[in-house]
């Protein structure tokens, strides 16, 4: 079932406020039971870490900065010129 443009912008805000600060915390902690690496090795793990948590929220995200294709009342460019 897809989701409305108003349910991907609302599950979009849950996960930016809620489930991104969560994941952080988990993503740091995964990194401290690894002890302490090199550099370049912890780096790597905080990058494909920080990039993971996106490809399976795709979905919620794609569209939501776009104008609302559920909302039938289109603006033309005429109708913000000013006089």
């Amino acid at each position: 079932m897809a989701l409305s443009y108003k349910a991907r912008k609302r599950w979009s805000l849950v996960v930016l406020l809620v489930g991104l600060p969560l994941y952080i915390v988990v993503a740091v902690s995964l990194v401290g039971l690894m002890g302490r690496q090199h550099v370049l090795v912890e780096l790597a793990v905080y990058v494909v870490l920080g990039v993971a948590w996106v490809f399976p929220l795709k979905a919620v995200f794609k569209g939501v900065g776009a104008e609302d294709p559920d909302n039938p009342v289109r603006y033309d460019d005429d109708h913000l010129k000013k006089w």
